[in-house]
């Protein structure tokens, strides 16, 4: 083994031990009080170490988004029951099902990038700059439907508040008299009203 080689594979795996240390801290802490001491003491490398992969917090965040992304990409090529026809209540849920499932699989990075967008409007407009691609994908889908979106991305936005916004006051927050909802009536509930709104 070349010493290149194993260069690269040490900072490969200082790069893996920061994120996976990022997404546990910001679990314990929250984005915002997270400090990048405390993403490199929990990955046990040095400070100095953090800034040959990333320039600052929001850089990781960043990162960690896209990793989930590819993730999630590969989850659903590999998944069965795909349907891009909007118009099937079945095609909604399934699309909604995977997003509810997304959520919960990511919990600590989503709220960190809702916080990160709230304080700093320009790391979320980049954080939205990330999920463009898979927005398009979804406007395809509303070509299947009898009266498409006459604007199609104020549609998808639409959906994707709707989602987001149900999961973190679920998810997150809980509602203040302690109800819970298990995750088949949050997808039923979703999936009817975006497929009513959507389908008619």
């Amino acid at each position: 083994m070349t010493e290149a080689v194993s260069r690269r594979e040490r900072a490969a795996g200082t790069e893996a031990a920061l994120k996976q240390a990022a997404r546990e801290v910001f679990a314990e802490r929250g984005y915002l009080t997270t400090k990048i001491t405390d993403i490199t003491a929990a990955a046990g490398r040095a400070t100095g170490s953090f800034y040959n992969h990333f320039a600052g917090k929001e850089e990781l965040l960043e990162a960690l988004l896209r990793d989930m992304l590819a993730e999630a990409d590969e989850t659903i090529a590999d998944a069965s029951g795909h349907d891009a026809d909007f118009s099937k209540l079945s095609a909604v849920r399934w699309h909604v099902a995977a997003y509810w499932r997304f959520y919960h699989a990511h919990l600590a990075e989503m709220i960190a990038v809702k916080q990160a967008g709230m304080v700093d409007p320009e790391l979320g407009r980049r954080l939205q700059q990330i999920t463009a691609d898979d927005d398009q994908h979804m406007i395809e889908h509303f070509a299947h439907l009898p009266n498409p979106p006459a604007e199609p991305l104020v549609a998808i936005s639409a959906m994707n508040a709707l989602m987001e916004g149900f999961a973190y006051t679920w998810l997150v927050v809980n509602p203040a008299n302690g109800q819970t909802i298990t995750d088949e009536a949050a997808i039923d509930t979703l999936t009817n009203l975006l497929h009513h709104g959507l389908a008619g």
